[in-house]
């Protein structure tokens, strides 16, 4: 069994091939997805996070609404970016998410890729220390968020308070118990990934990682994912880790979906440099009649080695197309290959 759910970067632009035209309609379809993707089935809402761009940006409204509509299915983001947010306030937003949607947020964090802008984080106030690099950065911040998400109380109170407080130290409100053993980390190489297991963070793995050794994607994140769970066990975490991998993935049952997808145009992993000092692998996409994909499937060592499922969706085709798509891989795909 494995736990399928979709990935959105909610995209949007003002053109009349686009089903999602404005941010208004990014996050209404967003929510609208979610709702259908239950109905079918689903265990997942998952959506990416960017700056500056005509994308999904501010998570925590976003989250909150869909668990609001929504009873059962997880409800995430990979990934925030960790260069560009304030710890204790993500805290409250992200306790506050999860007790809306009844304990069932998945918040992926990490140090963020390229953005649309250089160096975007400055410009909402944020610099490394001296010394430090951005990644630095990113990752104080996460164990800040990490420290304060688990309900660790550390501020003085006022001993003249408007309103009593509890004795001791203070913790930020609300807290949401649980939350912090739903923390994932989207790591980008094998030793971010190490890093995450030593946090006692769950691991995910997106369709990008720097090329370490020059084999193919897939058996490169199946490396990343098991460096991952040894470094885990060696850290003695008591509970079990979650890893997700995401993919695009497309079963061709109609024309519409051999007009989208059925060109082949990208069935291969593709090599290149995320910047000057690195370089990257990107994974392939799969698109094919369901018997086809079935057996392509098989063959990617990541995905068998994972418990999460991420299918990467196009948002701009619209809310039912993508329900199509979803409904696609859990009634033509998941069955053959026992992930239902």
């Amino acid at each position: 069994m494995k736990t399928i759910g979709f990935l959105s970067f909610g995209h949007w632009t003002p053109s009349p091939a686009s089903q999602t035209r404005s941010a208004s309609d990014a996050l209404l379809q967003s929510i609208d997805l979610a709702v259908a993707a239950e109905e079918l089935g689903a265990d997942g809402a998952y959506f990416r996070v960017h700056h500056f761009a005509r994308q999904l940006g501010s998570p925590f409204p976003l989250l909150a609404a869909v668990g609001a509509r929504t009873g059962r299915i997880e409800i995430g983001t990979a990934v925030i970016d960790m260069r560009y947010e304030n710890p204790m306030y993500m805290a409250e937003d992200a306790g506050a998410a999860d007790l809306i949607a009844g304990g069932r947020l998945q918040l992926g964090i990490s140090r963020g890729s390229p953005e649309q802008v250089l160096d975007g984080f400055r410009y909402f106030g944020y610099e490394p220390p001296e010394g430090s690099t951005d990644a630095d950065m990113a990752r104080a911040r996460a164990e800040t968020f990490l420290q304060v998400v688990a309900g660790a109380a550390f501020a003085q109170p006022n001993p003249r308070p408007m309103f009593p407080n509890p004795a001791g130290l203070l913790r930020l409100e609300p807290y949401s118990p649980g939350l912090r053993d739903r923390i994932w980390w989207g790591a980008g190489s094998n030793a971010t990934a190490q890093w995450a297991a030593e946090q006692g963070m769950n691991l995910m793995s997106s369709t990008l990682k720097n090329d370490e050794s020059g084999q193919p994607f897939h058996v490169q994140q199946a490396d990343q994912i098991r460096l991952f769970r040894e470094a885990w066990k060696a850290a003695g975490h008591e509970r079990e880790p979650r890893v997700s991998v995401s993919r695009s993935i497309f079963a061709l049952v109609d024309d519409r979906d051999r007009t989208y997808f059925g060109h082949g145009s990208e069935d291969e992993d593709q090599i290149g440099n995320i910047d000057a000092t690195t370089r990257a692998i990107f994974g392939r996409s799969y698109a094919a009649e369901p018997d086809v994909l079935i057996e392509q499937l098989r063959g990617d060592e990541a995905i068998a080695d994972a418990d999460t499922l991420l299918l990467t969706v196009p948002n701009q085709l619209g809310v039912d197309y993508n329900a199509h798509v979803i409904e696609s891989i859990l009634t033509h795909v998941a069955p053959a290959l026992g992930w239902r």
